[in-house]
């Protein structure tokens, strides 16, 4: 199972400051995909199988590339084997040895 975190956006846009435009293309893709995902302010974290969640950045970088002449992506990624959901069982294993809920 693959847990990945990925951001991508223009580097160069016309619409001034705000990136929101991009970032909603981005997430419209991630939420058809049918994966388990979660939007956090800073990226977008997705689980499944590595095609399927390449497929999906790939999607996402392809919808961009259409008007967007230049693209910066942040990614990472952590490999397990298996096919058990860590999307909030990490977060979890963090808060049982707290002992205690954390803003997430």
């Amino acid at each position: 199972m693959v847990l990945l975190e990925f951001a991508m956006s223009p580097t160069t846009t016309s619409g001034g400051e705000s990136l929101s435009p991009w970032v909603a293309r981005i997430l419209d893709i991630v939420d058809q995909s049918g994966l388990s995902y979660q939007l956090t302010a800073m990226g977008t974290l997705l689980e499944g199988d590595w095609d399927e969640v390449m497929a999906v950045v790939g999607a996402c970088f392809h919808a961009l590339q259409a008007d967007c002449p230049r693209i910066g992506m942040n990614l990472k990624m952590d490999y397990r084997a298996g096919d058990a959901s860590r999307l909030r069982s990490k977060v979890d294993a963090v808060e049982g040895q707290l002992g205690r809920k954390l803003r997430t």
